[in-house]
């Protein structure tokens, strides 16, 4: 997918989402981890050109801006190109410093399991961690991450009418965090569930457990809890 760049009229917010997020990320992480998202920060918010997505900076300033040998700049530069946060739009060379692309598709990936604890409003805006998708937009790009698994009998029939229902209920919730959700079995009055990652099952119980259970008791009685695994 081509991701948008964070301009525009929702602009201001997405770039607050962007620092929030890294922020949360690295102090859920060692000392190493907070140093850095920090020093990166750091970058962003001092040099980063968001229109042209360019961080055009030389070794010798950044090495000003964090307070370091231009060998630790060298080092921590290295990590966040082999990070994939960082790529280098165009080598330095004759005179001329490097310029650096920020990767937010790649930092939104890889921050997704952290942002639950931003709250629910920020991971309705950033849709699984795409933080550069605006949110009038991202009805219309969420897919499906795993096609729905396929069962068989009675069993099936529950979680089909309960999606049906919650699909015409929710419809944006259920595109957006349910519609990727396959059968995984009932028994013992157990709805068992697969997510396709550990980040929707969490999402999916803390927000939609209670809703699921009872629009699916609407056509099983029986049914009293919700257990939600993941493929992996």
């Amino acid at each position: 997918m081509q991701l948008t760049k964070p301009v525009g009229r929702n602009a201001s917010a997405m770039k607050y989402d962007i620092l929030s997020a890294l922020g949360v990320y690295a102090l859920s992480g060692d000392k190493y981890r907070q140093r850095l998202c920090l020093r990166l920060i750091v970058l962003i918010t001092a040099r980063y050109n968001w229109q042209r997505d360019e961080l055009s900076i030389g070794r010798a300033e950044i090495a000003r801006l964090w307070s370091v040998d231009e060998r630790t700049v060298k080092r921590e530069m290295g990590k966040l190109k082999a990070m994939g946060w960082l790529t280098v739009k165009r080598p330095g060379a004759r005179g001329r410093v490097t310029v650096y692309g920020l990767e937010i598709g790649a930092i939104g990936r890889e921050l997704s399991e952290t942002n639950l604890r931003l709250g629910p409003d920020f991971v309705q805006r950033v849709r699984f961690g795409d933080l550069t998708d605006p949110p009038e937009a991202a009805d219309a790009k969420v897919v499906p991450l795993r096609r729905p698994l396929r069962g068989t009998g009675v069993d099936q029939g529950i979680w089909g009418l309960t999606r049906h229902d919650l699909a015409s209920l929710h419809p944006s919730e259920f595109k957006a965090w349910l519609t990727g959700l396959g059968f995984g079995g009932f028994q013992d009055g157990t709805l068992t569930l697969i997510a396709p990652s550990k980040f929707v099952a969490s999402y999916v119980r803390t927000h939609f457990e209670r809703h699921i259970v009872e629009t699916a008791q609407k056509h099983e009685p029986a049914v009293r809890h919700l257990v939600i695994g993941t493929t992996n």
